[in-house]
């Protein structure tokens, strides 16, 4: 097996990197560093996050650097105040016994006056966002005349956050002959252009396939309505006792709302977006690097440079609309030699985009059903049967207090101890899924055939008897409106909101069909609602409704009130 020395990493960087536990480099290591040790010519390296990158450009960077000159010699840039100040943080700790070394970052959100009074002192490297560096070299302040190696981390994350144009700046202050690397997860067109556009004749390293998952992650998920999510989010957490996780959204609202009802149904979550303050955000950070947070709900942007080795699952809440953001996302999991798990939790209109990240991955997304209520609790159970197992006795000091709890509670056999201590960790979580329904979508489509008979025979399936059931405490409404009437749950919760008298009606599922539609209410506002909707119209169309019967054949009856409708009379 390759070593580092054999790489010819100097022995000083050997001391400080053995400190941290580096014994054998990782693939991309023992690809990189002989390049940049041994060439002049620019290069780009695909490969995942985690992948041990940070070493394979920064042991060279220092290694190369002229100590006796205290002048910018090497430039990392970094799409992200957190991934600028890990890396500089890292490189730190491979110089650590290279003293002469000043390696700065700068970056927005800190005071400016601080990094100018560093850069004067004179250092060698800077890791840098380029918001402030571009600040800073207008300011006078920051001279790139002796950079020699310009490194740009996570190039593809940069573009999708918008900075071609400040890389274009600051490229025009470092010399033409500088060499230039270019490391980045995914290859889009954008960061081939910037390969193409920035460098002379790159070399191209590639650390698996171009655009590939992680190898050590399962690609997982679940498919719910739209309306479910937040449900299939939690059973998915109660199903793994021991989640370490990043829920992944879109957006920041969404990413506050989801981490604000996590709190409320008591997980220990919170989240990390834009709009917080960047002292909020680097507490929220150490609470999860910590392990204080098992769940952080974050954007993208916001997770950048948030390095945790031991994520047992991504959660993408919402797919991104960029392949290369997920494979970013599930990058974060599996990490180290470790196993990970990157769940995805769709709704039906979302599967098209979830066969194009596939696609372009090369791994197959494997679909399962969202963990029952029997299963969450029996697994919590087994869990905690674990634990009970492991968990270290005080022999000495416990040995004290057990006659006086043994007299207690010697009335109670064995099995009524076990269940006594098992329900007092879990009669929340049996209250809370007594009665829970299942959630997962049913997208399979008959055929047509199968439609044609269905028409024939009259709907018997299971799924159509369901359509006629209400959930539990819920009665089913029917009304003679329905997609081909141009009514639409909008227009269903809008009717009831007018037209019902008294205390507001909490509508649960609504299903919709060309002719008809059914929906469910509490039992007790059943008679209410049905009462208030009979004989209103509709765009002319005047509206019946009844509590619907179990056992009743609605497309039949509403395709022969149609019929009727149609008919023209006898002359």
């Amino acid at each position: 097996m390759t070593t580092f020395e054999e790489l010819g990493v100097r022995p000083d960087l050997l001391r400080g990197i053995a400190e941290m536990g580096f014994e054998n480099p990782m693939p991309v290591q023992e690809k990189v560093i002989p390049v940049l040790l041994g060439g002049d010519h620019d290069l780009v390296a695909l490969a995942q996050t985690g992948t041990g990158k940070t070493a394979a450009y920064g042991l060279p960077l220092i290694q190369r650097v002229d100590i006796a000159r205290r002048v910018p010699q090497a430039l990392v840039l970094a799409p992200t105040r957190e991934l600028c100040l890990q890396i500089a943080g890292d490189m730190a700790d491979f110089s650590k016994y290279v003293p002469e070394l000043e390696v700065l970052p700068v970056y927005g959100g800190s005071s400016i006056e601080s990094q100018i009074r560093a850069l004067r002192k004179g250092v060698q490297i800077i890791v840098a966002t380029p918001g402030r560096l571009i600040d800073l070299i207008n300011r006078g302040v920051v001279k790139l005349d002796d950079v020699h190696t310009v490194v740009l981390d996570e190039a593809d994350e940069m573009l999708n956050m918008g900075f071609v144009d400040s890389i274009n700046d600051i490229l025009a202050h470092v010399p033409d002959n500088r060499k230039m690397l270019l490391f980045s997860a995914t290859m889009p067109n954008e960061v081939a252009k910037i390969a193409k556009r920035f460098m002379h004749q790159p070399e191209e390293i590639v650390i698996g396939t171009r655009n590939e998952g992680a190898k050590n992650v399962r690609h997982v998920y679940y498919m719910v309505n739209a309306r479910d999510k937040y449900l299939a989010l939690k059973r998915i957490a109660d199903n793994s006792p021991n989640i370490y996780a990043i829920v992944f959204c879109r957006t920041r609202r969404d990413t506050q709302e989801i981490a604000d009802q996590l709190i409320a149904d008591g997980y220990n979550a919170d989240a990390l977006h834009g709009d917080l303050s960047q002292q909020q955000r680097d507490i929220v950070m150490k609470k999860f690097r910590d392990g204080v947070i098992r769940m952080l709900v974050a954007t993208d942007v916001a997770a950048r440079g948030l390095d945790v080795d031991d994520l047992t699952h991504v959660i993408n809440y919402g797919l991104p609309d960029d392949t290369a953001v997920y494979t970013h996302r599930s990058g974060r999991t599996g990490r180290a030699g470790k196993t990970g798990v990157s769940i995805a939790i769709i709704h039906s209109r979302e599967k098209g985009k979830l066969r194009e990240i596939e696609r372009i991955i090369g791994k197959t997304f494997e679909r399962k059903e969202v963990p029952t209520p029997q299963h969450i609790i029996e697994k919590q159970l087994y869990n905690l049967a674990d634990r009970l197992e492991r968990v270290e006795v005080n022999e000495e000091e416990i040995n004290q207090y057990l006659p006086g709890v043994l007299r207690k509670l010697s009335w109670l056999s064995t099995e009524d101890l076990l269940k006594r201590v098992l329900s007092l960790e879990f009669n929340r979580l049996l209250d809370y899924y007594k009665d829970a329904p299942n959630i997962d979508f049913i997208d399979e489509k008959p055929s047509k055939k199968d439609r044609k008979e269905r028409a024939e025979k009259g709907p018997r399936t299971d799924k159509e008897k369901d359509r006629r059931t209400a959930e539990r405490g819920m009665a089913r409404v029917y009304i003679n409106l329905g997609k081909a009437d141009g009514f639409f749950a909008g227009n269903l919760i809008d009717m009831l909101n007018k037209n019902v008298d008294g205390k507001r009606v909490d509508v649960g599922r609504i299903d919709l069909l060309p002719g008809y539609s059914l929906f469910d209410v509490k039992k007790g506002d059943a008679k209410r609602v049905v009462a208030a909707l009979k004989g209103l119209m509709f765009f002319g169309k005047q509206v019946y409704s009844e509590i619907a019967d179990a056992e009743r054949d609605y497309a039949h009856t509403s395709e022969r009130k149609t019929k009727k409708k149609e008919r023209k009379p006898r002359k």
